[in-house]
């Protein structure tokens, strides 16, 4: 890249040197709504950068121009050497025919002794299809050698038969990309795959019987048979291309652990199915989701085969660059880099205008993946949701969240219940309040900024008058659970409180006063453990930082994306188990522990590393300590309350 000042009109310079050589020269030129120019004068400029090359005039270019000018032309000189100049256009329409015709005249005169330039014009949908290719998972060939082993020709070629676990186990080195069909990753360390690695190192001559084996997908295979005259008495050796473990895939994981560890593994036998599916995409995912029916697979699995997920994957890291994780197995990414689609859902199900989505949410968010005529799904992600349109609604969703843990300790009685059960609705209510005529435009970059600088306040007025809405439409006895969690209650709430015009008021009873005598509170880490909140090895996730935080640390926690990571173990001193060293610590201990290796000299004295710490629900450990703690206080209340009468 050479773009800037004193480029000579050529963006960047290419060279390929060698055995093939050539060189390439680029200029591209940027439109933000689609209308890059294609005249006269940038077909001038390029062929200028050109022949200042060509009469080794190099003192024109900028300083790294000059060095690259340098080189292009020492290879130029070597003979004959093709040149393509490449213009990148972002625009939809084919460039004007002057255009077309500039470039011709230019490089016939160009070639005046001998044909050595030519020209490649790239458009935005050119562009825009590279992008996709670089970010597509990589095509993986796999082999096997099956011994014993059938074939099925019709209507789908098939092999099925058995292959040694160390096969399988060098399958691995394909990564993710392996499992790019299947529903589901690997899901590391549990208590099935746990019996799979003692079946294959104490009992490897067992393993055939206790395992349903591996189901493989591939576009093409190319197969060699041992024996010509009796095939079916020797192994068959299969080469898979573009191939896919679409069940089976913590098999695949268990194997390779096991023989890692445990050379006895390597012998081990593994029934195997290969289907040969070609280009043909609607019987590849039937058959990924009809060998998938089995316990445990929930339906949020299958909406990883949505096409329209695979499109979000690709725009949130195009146009964002940012983290769309859709498979139930993989970690949420760090709430700075990413979210979920769980976390897409509920936001897109509380700014949809029909409050019901958002009711219903508050009942289950299994609800989010039902795709019947009444399911919620298809409401949600059809049409598909643009990027900029997701990223901000996650961002408000998530700033609603913080606003009301930060404003529950202000409120006592329904207030209070209300901030716990009707979080969903009132986030409902701060995007109807929020103008959101403009939160899916590429180019208002600030708008997530603004709305949430306007949500405390927003929520300042709102859960006064949705407590008010409940009590005077159901009554001071109503629930606030049912009452935020019913369709048509919640419809009607909605539309209460929005008609309103004037501020509601908290009652007095709902406002909370100073208790008469403190209590200490029990630690944290010792309610989650108690109450059994959360079960050993479930994943958590960095979050939470300032934003003299961010700056301080973001480049150090990039440098490794473990560091970001970790999971729970069930230990009162150190219940956090980080994924970038192994160790156990306490969770203000580890915060702590990643300033000191990150350098940050000027961090903070203390840190509340409960608040650090999210689950997969978006929940930070300190927030499930505080529900829990709150049903503590209130059953203390009233046993007080209790003596007190006595």
């Amino acid at each position: 890249m050479i773009d800037g000042v004193n480029d000579q009109g050529i963006d960047a310079i290419a060279i390929v040197d060698g055995h093939d050589p050539h060189v390439y020269l680029v200029q591209a030129k940027w439109s933000q709504n689609g209308r890059a120019s294609s005249d006269r004068s940038t077909v001038r400029e390029l062929f200028a950068g050109l022949d200042l090359i060509d009469d080794e005039d190099f003192a024109a270019f900028n300083p790294r121009g000059q060095h690259l000018a340098a080189i292009a032309k020492e290879v130029m000189s070597s003979g004959p050497v093709p040149i393509t100049q490449v213009v990148a256009l972002m625009r939809g329409n084919e460039v004007t025919q002057g255009f077309q015709v500039a470039l011709e005249q230019h490089e016939r005169r160009f070639n005046h002794h001998g044909e050595v330039l030519d020209h490649r014009i790239l458009l935005s949908s050119d562009i825009w299809a590279s992008v996709r290719q670089d970010l597509a998972p990589q095509p993986v060939d796999l082999t096997a050698e099956l011994f014993p082993w059938f074939s099925v020709s019709e209507p789908y070629e098939s092999y099925q038969g058995i292959v040694e676990a160390e096969q399988i186990a060098q399958w691995v080195k394909h990564g993710a990309d392996l499992f790019n069909l299947n529903i589901r990753n690997p899901l590391g360390r549990t208590a099935i795959n746990n019996d799979l690695i003692d079946t294959l190192t104490d009992e490897p001559d067992h393993f055939w019987y206790f395992n349903n084996g591996i189901t493989v997908l591939c576009d093409s295979v190319d197969k060699a048979h041992h024996s010509r005259g009796t095939p079916h008495r020797k192994p068959i050796t299969l080469e898979l291309r573009n191939a896919s473990v679409v069940n089976g895939a913590q098999t695949v994981r268990a194997v390779a652990e096991a023989v890692s560890t445990d050379d006895n593994a390597a012998s081990a036998q593994v029934g195997i199915r290969v289907i040969v599916t070609g280009t043909r995409d609607d019987f590849a995912k039937r058959t990924t989701k009809a060998t998938n029916r089995q316990n445990r697979v929930e339906a949020r699995d299958f909406v990883a085969l949505d096409p329209i997920q695979a499109a979000i994957i690709d725009d949130m890291r195009a146009e964002l660059g940012l983290e769309y994780s859709v498979r139930r197995s993989e970690l949420d990414p760090h709430p700075s880099t990413g979210f979920s689609i769980v976390e897409a859902a509920c936001a897109l199900a509380c700014a949809h205008s029909d409050a019901q989505y958002a009711a219903r949410i508050a009942v289950a968010l299994e609800v989010l993946w039902e795709r019947d005529s009444q399911g919620i799904y298809d409401v949600l992600f059809r049409p598909q949701p643009g990027p900029y349109l997701l990223w901000n609604a996650v961002r408000v969703f998530r700033s609603v969240r913080e606003n009301l843990h930060k404003k529950r300790r202000h409120y006592t009685g329904r207030a209070a219940a209300l901030i716990e059960h009707g979080a969903y609705l009132l986030t409902h209510l701060v995007f109807q309040r929020l103008n959101t005529e403009t939160i899916d435009e590429p180019d208002v970059h600030d708008w997530a900024n603004q709305a949430t600088q306007q949500i405390g306040r927003l929520l300042d007025d709102l859960i006064p008058a949705l407590v008010e809405a409940i009590d005077t439409l159901h009554g001071e006895r109503a629930q606030i659970r049912s009452s935020c969690s019913d369709s048509q209650k919640s419809r009607e709430l909605a539309a209460h409180v929005l008609s309103s015009e004037q501020p509601a008021m908290i009652p007095s009873k709902y406002q909370k006063t100073p208790a008469r005598r403190k209590r200490r509170r029990p630690n944290a880490v010792s309610v989650l453990i108690d109450k059994s909140l959360l079960e050993e090895g479930d994943p958590l996730t960095l979050t939470g930082a300032s934003a003299t935080e961010t700056t301080a640390l973001n480049a150090w926690l990039a440098a490794d994306p473990r560091r970001t990571r970790a999971t729970w173990i069930p230990q009162r001193s150190k219940p956090i188990l980080w994924a970038a060293d192994g160790e156990a610590y306490s969770p203000s201990g580890l915060i702590s522990r990643m300033w000191e290796l990150a350098g940050w000299d000027e961090h903070p004295v203390a840190v509340q590393g409960t608040a650090r710490w999210a689950t997969r629900s978006g929940d930070t450990l300190a927030d499930l300590a505080w529900k829990a703690l709150r049903e503590i206080e209130e059953e203390s209340e009233s046993a007080d309350g209790s003596a007190d009468s006595d």
